[in-house]
């Protein structure tokens, strides 16, 4: 099914008992997200939001719309995401025809290819531009932007279709970057120095030129998806967007701007950056579930605000995980898959685990034929678009789910060889990532768990073997006081694996305990031992592999010790070389938890 806008996906919610409305009075300043961030860790990931009541505003809110595999597969119009991913092969796998009957075979499936282009509407009065703000009356104030998290530097506009061109005007980039609201006619434009609208900028500052730039706040869901989508450059998103929808994405002319919008938006703001000016954006708590750094950004200054007669503001909050942007991130994985085999046709499937929030952990199946060819694997992903921000990959062989992570992980546990199966490498990451020594660069993490073929290092070597002996984590505790938790992990596997929250209070603290505990006998069934932040609660395995993630650089995190392997995932300090600024996790302030709790029975009655 395809949604000519918003509106119809919202009825569709509301249809499959997907959507809940929510009357009570709300605050755009830290409630809605405190709700929203309790619904979307429900199981499953809880309902779509449509907050009708928010202070300040007659806008209504719809928050958490993608947040669930059902919804998402609702929004591009299928049953299950693989049937887009086998939509995508056909066209891959297409043979270049050889006769006149093969190419009259062919001549259907180019004819529906060809209705995917974007379609510019000749059409004075779009649905996106029933109202219009211009000069005076543009006002920021009128749509209710949230403050998501407590040291937020203002309220974020969090779901934008970011729509801008190349400084020669020939290709269109189209892109989600957060917009932090200086007052009711600027904004920031947050994007990463690696994406596209940042290239584009730097096209434009080369040339001292005024870039135009349009965002577009809620349209049909295809194109705010493909808006999230890593799509190679050069190529239109609503060119994907139009694929999903098997339908063409009608577009509009701007009325202050020379770009074209989603004629069907729920609200558009048009305007231009300067390129040489830049303002300090954020803090912002960030998907990685912690604030992100502050920084010089672009200002959009805006020069127009259009929308319906009676818009919708779709929003999104992201932090610790499972958040909303997991489900959009699980649609990239399936839809790219057969992209990515295109250029790497030995992988047979990819999993990204929610705790390694995109980029900090992939595990990817592939059919191996050769010695090391896991290792060319790696790299060839490491050099691949978004997949160069990978920081830890494990590789499997072709008959291992790597959607199974308790098999993944014994897998791990029984056969891996410190070292013949570790690869470490180098190169760029994310600049979300703060767990590295530099930002925008660090270490990596292979790991090869397929079986060895001869020719390869660790070919017919003897599967580890151990003997696992009683051990108290009481015992531990007694012996090393600044440890606040100590568990050992439930795992029918060779290696026994041990968590330990370490109360850090100096550097090299956490590479310290290691090598104590590794030296002391009485230990010496602990064969793998993983060093968390105090405050870590290790009865939450999710909670523990979301930090052990985000923390890591491998190449200086891992500690080997005769066979045996200690890994320090706490905060490190710039006496142990970090010159980063190690951010906080979010966190709500107690007062807003107060408040909602207050009003939580209230707001779901019917």
């Amino acid at each position: 099914m395809k949604y000519p806008s918003l509106k119809e996906f919202i009825d569709r919610l509301e249809l499959e008992g997907e959507l809940l409305r929510i009357k009570e009075s709300v605050s755009p300043i830290l409630e809605i997200a405190e709700i929203t961030d309790r619904v979307s860790k429900q199981s499953g990931g809880g309902k779509a939001l449509l907050f009708e009541n928010v202070e300040g505003s007659s806008m209504p809110v719809l928050i958490n719309a993608f947040g669930s595999a059902k919804r998402m597969n609702m929004a591009l119009g299928v049953h299950n995401i693989e049937d887009i991913p086998k939509r995508i092969e056909r066209y891959i796998k297409i043979p270049p025809p050889t006769t006149l009957l093969d190419k009259a075979k062919l001549l259907p499936m180019l004819l529906q290819a060809a209705q995917f282009p974007p379609k510019l509407l000749q059409t004075s009065h779009p649905p996106c531009q029933e109202v219009v703000h211009l000069n005076d009356d543009i006002d920021l104030g009128i749509i209710p932007i949230l403050q998501c998290w407590p040291q937020d530097a203002g309220r974020f506009i969090t779901f934008p279709i970011v729509i801008n061109r190349s400084v020669d005007k020939t290709i269109r980039n189209v892109g989600l970057y957060r917009m932090q609201v200086y007052d009711k006619k600027t904004t920031a434009m947050h994007w990463h120095i690696h994406k596209d609208g940042a290239h584009f900028f730097h096209e434009y500052r080369k040339q001292n030129k005024i870039m135009e730039v349009a965002v577009a706040l809620g349209a049909d869901p295809a194109s705010c998806y493909s808006a999230s989508a890593p799509m190679p450059y050069g190529i239109d998103e609503f060119l994907l967007a139009g694929f999903i929808r098997k339908a063409s994405v009608p577009l509009v002319k701007c009325k202050t701007v020379d770009l074209e919008v989603p004629a069907n938006a729920e609200i558009i703001l048009e305007g231009y950056i300067d390129p040489s000016e830049m303002r300090l954006e954020g803090p912002f708590g960030d998907h990685t579930g912690y604030y992100s750094q502050d920084g010089d950004y672009p200002i959009f200054h805006i020069t127009a605000i259009t929308h319906r007669k009676d818009p919708v503001y779709l929003t999104t909050i992201v932090g610790i995980p499972p958040q909303e942007d997991y489900y959009l991130g699980r649609a990239t994985e399936r839809i790219f898959l057969p992209l990515l085999k295109t250029q790497l046709p030995e992988i047979v499937d990819m999993d990204m685990p929610v705790e390694g929030v995109f980029h900090n952990c992939v595990i990817v199946s592939f059919d191996k034929r050769y010695p090391m060819q896991s290792r060319r694997l790696m790299s060839a992903l490491w050099g691949l678009g978004q997949m160069s921000f990978v920081k830890t990959i494990v590789t499997v062989d072709a008959d291992v789910n790597v959607h199974n992570y308790e098999e993944v992980a014994k897998l791990l546990l029984d056969k891996v060889d410190f070292e013949t199966d570790l690869f470490f490498s180098e190169g760029v990451l994310d600049v979300l990532n703060h767990a590295s020594d530099q930002m925008l660069h660090g270490s990596k993490l292979g790991i090869d768990l397929t079986e060895k073929i001869e020719g390869e290092p660790g070919y017919g070597k003897e599967t580890y073997s151990s003997e696992q002996n009683p051990l108290s984590p009481e015992n531990v505790m007694k012996v090393f006081n600044e440890i606040r938790a100590c568990k050992v992990l439930e795992l029918k596997s060779q290696r026994r694996v041990m968590l330990v929250a370490l109360d850090k209070t100096s550097p090299n603290q956490g590479k310290q305990f290691i090598q104590s505990l590794f030296e002391s006998p009485e230990f010496s069934s602990i064969e793998i031992v993983i060093v968390l932040e105090g405050h870590v609660e290790l009865k939450n395995i999710s909670t523990v592999m979301w930090k052990f993630f985000n923390n890591l650089d491998p190449k200086r995190d891992f500690h080997f010790h005769e066979g045996r392997l200690g890994i320090d995932v706490t905060q490190k300090f710039s006496e142990e070389g970090y010159q980063q600024n190690w951010p906080e996790e979010i966190e709500m302030s107690s007062e807003i938890k107060s408040q909602v709790d207050k009003k939580w029975n209230d707001l779901f009655k019917e």
